[in-house]
């Protein structure tokens, strides 16, 4: 089993990396703020402005350590990859396999049930623990309705019909979002989805844990030798991980959503770390930042029992293990690809 490395976020945006040895060295205004071992790292992560030095690019693509560069805001700009990694038949296998239909829909449906049946885990566990803070009949209408749609994901024949129950299952479940949020109601009131910018202080926290956990699937699927470029559900457009796109969508629910949420019920985030520009969109400052960072990584450590290997591993390797079996199904090991279910 793979082991659950260390991710180093570079936060301050007049930072500069370099390398010295085997040593990463982090730089502020020319002098050293930090020096740690690059062989601890599996991938890094740049809000910085300045960037990285070549011979830093050069020794994280030569080590398989992820670097990907984002604006101080979250939003995505580029990563640098080394030699394709894993077997040429898979890549094979998955290109011919995303071209067509009969093939490709069956694993697109899968990537749909679980994002489906976690999303009504996330709004099952709010009537459990919190039935006289929320509006228990608008909860377990929209559970209902998801249970319905995962009813008729089986049968969808195109991509096309996928991505309108998709689209559905997503509206009805973000109608219900607003509800819970037990804190600061106020601050993070929730209307509906927006990005590109973000119009809303949840929004903007959504958006920049859905770029983390885009970066950590598309990393986990080039460790185990498929392209994160060309999925089976989104289209395949220029620069657009469509792979990683995909596999993400039964994971936001329980990495993203249930964070976001958590962060604003314990007040771990305030109204306060975030400003509106003139555009409209909504922008986090650099303490929040730090705060959202330190508790994705806290949550990435604890443990939960995978369904399907039947044991136990950190939630951080959970986009390794479902990267691998979507592997092990594309090389027929598996007769199916078995998506990842919050237990």
């Amino acid at each position: 089993m793979k082991k659950l490395a260390n991710v180093l976020y570079v936060t301050i945006p007049e930072a500069y990396l370099s390398l010295d040895g085997e040593n990463i060295v982090i730089k502020k205004e020319e002098a050293v703020s930090m020096r740690l071992p690059l062989h601890n790292l599996e991938n890094i992560v740049c809000f910085n402005y300045l960037g990285v030095s070549p011979a830093l690019m050069g020794a994280c693509a030569e080590r398989s350590v992820g670097l990907c560069f984002l604006t101080p805001n979250g939003r995505f700009l580029a990563r640098v990859n080394g030699k394709v990694q894993g077997n040429v038949l898979l890549r094979k296998k998955q290109y011919d396999v995303s071209e067509k239909n009969l093939e490709s829909v069956p694993i697109a449906a899968s990537f749909l049930l679980g994002k489906i049946a976690n999303c009504r885990k996330v709004i099952e566990r709010a009537l459990r623990d919190h039935a006289l803070l929320v509006d228990v009949q608008a909860l377990r209408q929209t559970s209902a309705a998801l249970k319905g749609i995962l009813a008729v994901i089986p049968g969808c024949q195109t991509i096309n019909d996928l991505m309108a129950f998709e689209g559905s299952a997503a509206k009805i479940y973000f109608s219900v979002f607003d509800q819970l949020i037990l804190q600061q109601r106020d601050d993070f009131h929730f209307e509906e989805r927006s990005r590109r910018p973000p119009l809303d202080n949840m929004n903007s926290l959504l958006s920049f844990l859905y770029t983390l956990l885009t970066n950590e699937v598309a990393s986990a699927l080039e460790t185990v030798g498929l392209d994160p470029y060309v999925g089976f559900l989104h289209q395949d457009r220029p620069g657009r991980p469509s792979l990683a796109l995909d596999l993400m969508e039964e994971l936001r629910p329980v990495f993203a959503d249930r964070l976001a949420l958590s962060l604003v019920n314990r007040k771990q985030v305030t109204g306060k770390g975030f400003t509106q520009k003139e555009s409209g969109g909504i922008l986090m400052d650099d303490d929040t930042r730090k705060a959202v960072l330190t508790a994705w990584q806290e949550r990435k450590k604890e443990e939960i029992a995978h369904p399907f290997l039947n044991e136990r591993i950190p939630f951080g390797l959970i986009p390794h293990v479902q990267a691998m079996l979507l592997a092990r199904f594309l090389r027929g090991d598996l007769d199916a690809y078995p998506p990842f279910f919050w237990p």
